[in-house]
């Protein structure tokens, strides 16, 4: 029998040779949980650590936590993770996804699915109650990432869940995306993953539901949860009247600001956050019913399977390039004078997705492609680019110095992490504006700080203080939720409008995890699980030549270029000290200070300082002598 919250089993399948092997899960939940964390373990054990991205022996996983399949938890989300392409140097990545796919694979039989190999010609996955196959997917190869999750379903029937890849993937763009039901997209580049082991496709269905050790405090801790985040939904500009509805993921239980849509054949598509943001701005410059053309733009990107992160960057950069005269549409083979129109957004991203003339250039990343343009066009990335996986400039450091260390210790943007302080201050500044709504005052603000950050300091946004430590527990705290999988929208109840005092709840997390299993654990205790994890996915960086303190850096403009405009803040209003309205404009993040601040953050985590090397005491402490006896075989240990 299956542990209370798990099916029970991991799958291996690997594609070279057809072999088919399951693992029990109990050897990985006690110090790994799930999601990020049973991934993590089972990267570090099965891929050898100099594979290449695209490669056969790279894994790509996929896993879900002991929170999937049990309702009103907001707590449906999933992760994937393999080493990826999409930054330099090709480094462990992960995405979280929402939607049913992640539970459904649970209700299969399968905590988790680990592919590796290549496949001899196109395939997909079909995994049904308990049994897995792998069968022939010539022809899905080729078709769009909609084309084909549709043809599946109509093929295999009602209740499959289908996770699957678009051309760009196939064609190995370094930032394509997987795409799953309801919309559900992965990036970090994991999509060509999949593509270099011709893997079309993995479908999921069964119906064995997990079950939890205690229901009824499960019931009353979803109901504390409604209660404390009823109406903190955001309602932003993907809400569009007339034009969108709200679609939760399935079994939420609450629901968000998420929204679906659907075109003149009927089909539902998604309207959410950052994605119609990609082409948003462009395309209201231009004129015409730019909405459309947004959702077009999102459609397009989903459609091929690339990252709107990437795209929406990319496409800042080429305005800017086309504007100052480094980028003329003879040199592209691009309309670059109709960008924003619905011509453009097609022309590119069909030129990326089949790497088309400059689209095998813009293939590689902004970056990649600014280097091979040379001049000004590398100093113009610093308009959009803020991440080595060539995403968005976006919660920018320099504003926000909470995020320095999580953007400089990741290999692409960490979203989960970066909303913390983020959405914090974006509260706050609605509070100081007087917003209908508003609640986050100045004096709760810190009181957030210190349950949450580790101490008053950290709600000083204009300061250096404070922040290591508030990194440290954000990043820890984070690895913890996404090995769970709670969603970011709703997880950590660090603050309510609902509250006498406007606190949240900083055990909620920990008593959601002990219902489900019935195994007793406080927020300290699962925070220390993440901290393990943390170290593990450090320590597989650290293998794969991140390169310690040398490889916790920020792009160079965040250094150099001072602050102008966020786009949520432009005159760049934070919290100061004592409670006094301060401004970052003009800021940088100041190397010496950061460098300060990276002596404080490996003290903390018990690293050497000077190298950014982990210790034996370190990992030992949490519980890792295999990873530091390896490490230190390895040179990589101190």
């Amino acid at each position: 029998m299956a542990d209370f919250g798990y099916a029970g089993e991991i799958l291996k399948v690997d594609l070279s040779d057809g072999a088919i092997i399951r693992l029990p899960t109990a050897d990985y939940t006690k110090k790994y949980l799930g999601g990020r964390g049973i991934g993590a373990k089972l990267y570090w054990d099965m891929a050898p650590p100099q594979t290449g991205a695209l490669e056969p022996e790279n894994c790509f996983i996929c896993a879900s936590g002991p929170a999937a399949g049990f309702n009103r938890l907001a707590g449906g989300r999933w992760i994937i993770c393999a080493k990826s392409p999409a930054g330099e140097p090709e480094s462990f990545n992960y995405a979280n996804l929402g939607d049913n796919w992640g539970i459904r694979l649970k209700y299969a039989g399968y905590d988790a699915l680990v592919v590796q190999g290549k496949a001899d010609r196109p395939v997909y996955i079909y995994i049904n109650n308990g049994t897995a196959e792998i069968r022939d997917a010539a022809h899905l190869w080729g078709r769009s990432a909609f084309e084909a999750g549709d043809s599946l379903k109509a093929e295999l029937g009602k209740g499959v869940s289908v996770l699957t890849i678009g051309p760009a993937a196939e064609n190995l763009v370094a930032f394509a995306t997987v795409l799953a039901d309801g919309g559900a997209s992965g990036s970090g580049g994991l999509g060509a993953v999949m593509g270099s082991k011709m893997l079309k496709a993995v479908a999921v269905a069964g119906d064995r539901k997990p079950t939890a050790s205690n229901p009824e405090r499960l019931s009353r801790l979803a109901d504390r949860l409604f209660q404390m985040i009823k109406g903190s939904a955001p309602a932003l500009g993907w809400v569009i009247p007339g034009r969108t509805k709200n679609r939760a993921c399935y079994g939420c239980g609450i629901g968000c600001s998420r929204q679906s849509y659907t075109d003149e054949t009927g089909r539902r598509y998604k309207s959410f956050c950052q994605p119609i943001d990609s082409y948003r701005r462009p395309a209201e410059k231009y004129g015409g019913n730019s909405i459309e053309v947004s959702l077009l733009a999102m459609r397009l990107c989903d459609r091929y399977g690339l990252d709107t992160s990437v795209m929406q960057a990319m496409i800042e950069w080429l305005i800017r390039c086309h504007k100052e005269g480094v980028l003329t549409e003879k040199d592209s083979g691009l309309p670059l004078s109709k960008i924003g129109s619905a011509e453009f957004i097609e022309e590119l991203t069909r030129k990326i997705a089949f790497r088309e003339g400059f689209g095998d250039l813009l293939a590689g990343g902004t970056i990649k492609a600014a280097r091979s343009i040379g001049g000004r066009a590398e100093e113009l990335i610093s308009y959009s680019v803020l991440t080595r996986a060539n995403e968005l400039r976006d919660y920018d450091p320099r504003l926000i110095l909470h995020n320095a260390l999580l953007y400089a210790t990741e290999p692409r943007r960490p979203i989960q992490q970066l909303h913390e302080a983020s959405i914090t201050l974006i509260r706050w500044f609605g509070w100081r504006n007087g917003e209908e709504g508003a609640f986050l005052s100045s004096e709760a603000l810190r009181k957030v700080a210190e349950t949450f950050w580790g101490s008053a300091a950290a709600a000083d946004y204009s300061t250096y203080e404070g922040k290591a430590l508030a990194s440290k527990k954000i990043q820890d705290r984070w690895h913890a939720l996404e090995s769970l999988v709670l969603c970011d929208l709703y997880w950590p109840v660090i603050c309510s409008g609902n509250t006498a005092n406007h606190q949240g709840d900083s055990s909620m997390e920990s008593q959601v995890l002990s219902a489900i299993t019935g195994k007793d654990i406080d927020g300290a205790g699962l925070n220390k699980i993440g901290e393990r994890i943390f170290n593990l996915r450090r320590a597989i960086m650290m293998r794969q030549g991140w390169g310690g303190r040398s490889g916790d850096r920020l792009l160079d403009y965040l250094h150099d270029e001072p602050l102008q405009y966020v786009r949520f803040n432009r005159e760049c209003t934070v919290l100061g000290r004592d409670g006094e309205v301060a401004s970052r404009k003009g800021a940088v993040v100041d190397r010496a200070e950061f460098e300060k601040m990276k002596d404080e953050y490996y003290t903390l985590r018990d690293w050497d300082v000077a190298s950014g090397l982990q210790t034996r005491d370190g990992l030992e402490k949490l519980g890792l002598k295999d990873i530091a006896d390896d490490l230190e075989n390895r040179g990589l240990l101190k």
